[in-house]
């Protein structure tokens, strides 16, 4: 892996990675991220955090996948997990409404923290398509080759033979997926409105997301969720 970013990821993933780790656009990223950190002021996840999912839960383990579109911009947020803060960091809005749905679907109790790691280590694979962010700034890491490395890790994903599925909440996660819709027929992909509150009153709340995944894990032999935080 570059050096500038000198991160620890599942050696899964580095097989499965390693030619766009060493391509020309990737040093390009690592380098404008550098760049940033010491220009720019903070940019988020912190640099050890930037992998986290691929760290958390190897790419043989994945069983569900939830792509977002980057990461959090406030501090102490973002922590390498879509929709996930850190515990003792309130959950925002999204979050709670992923909360929401959840304790309507399948009866869960609203947990009292924010932090998704129990998931990723079952093999919740939350992605994000832009890995990091600049301070208060949303969307200001797009286009710098985030994008195209995310979408090869997509694209990986749509090939394995063992089911999988894919949670799209909103436009932007249902584009970047479903332009490699060829390689999905055995795999579950779930889509609707993104859960933030602009938008979860218009299908979000009642998808009953969970409950569609977990049937369709045990229909295919495998371990089901627990949700419960």
């Amino acid at each position: 892996m570059n050096s500038r970013l000198s991160l620890q990821i599942d050696p899964s993933w580095n097989e499965i990675l390693k030619d766009e780790l060493q391509a020309p656009y990737f040093a390009e990223l690592a380098a404008f991220l550098e760049n940033e950190r010491q220009g720019s002021g903070p940019s988020y996840p912190s640099q050890k955090s930037v992998f986290e999912a691929f760290k958390k839960t190897p790419f043989h383990k994945v069983k569900v996948v939830i792509l977002g579109q980057d990461p959090y911009h406030g501090p102490g947020q973002a922590h390498g997990l879509s929709f996930s803060v850190p515990r003792g960091v309130p959950p925002p809005p999204s979050l709670r409404n992923i909360f929401k749905e959840l304790s309507t679907d399948l009866g869960i109790e609203i947990p009292s923290h924010g932090c998704l790691d129990a998931w990723a280590e079952q093999g919740v694979f939350m992605l994000n398509a832009i890995l990091t962010v600049r301070q208060n700034s949303p969307l200001s890491h797009q286009k710098k080759g985030w994008e195209r490395f995310t979408d090869v890790v997509v694209k990986r994903l749509l090939e394995t033979e063992q089911p999988i599925v894919f949670l799209l909440w909103g436009k932007y996660a249902q584009d970047k997926c479903m332009h490699f819709g060829i390689h999905s027929q055995h795999h579950l992909l779930l889509s609707t409105v993104h859960p933030s509150p602009l938008s979860a009153y218009r299908g979000f709340l009642g998808c009953r997301h969970f409950s569609q995944a977990n049937k369709f894990l045990e229909k295919n032999g495998m371990q089901p969720i627990d949700w419960q935080l």
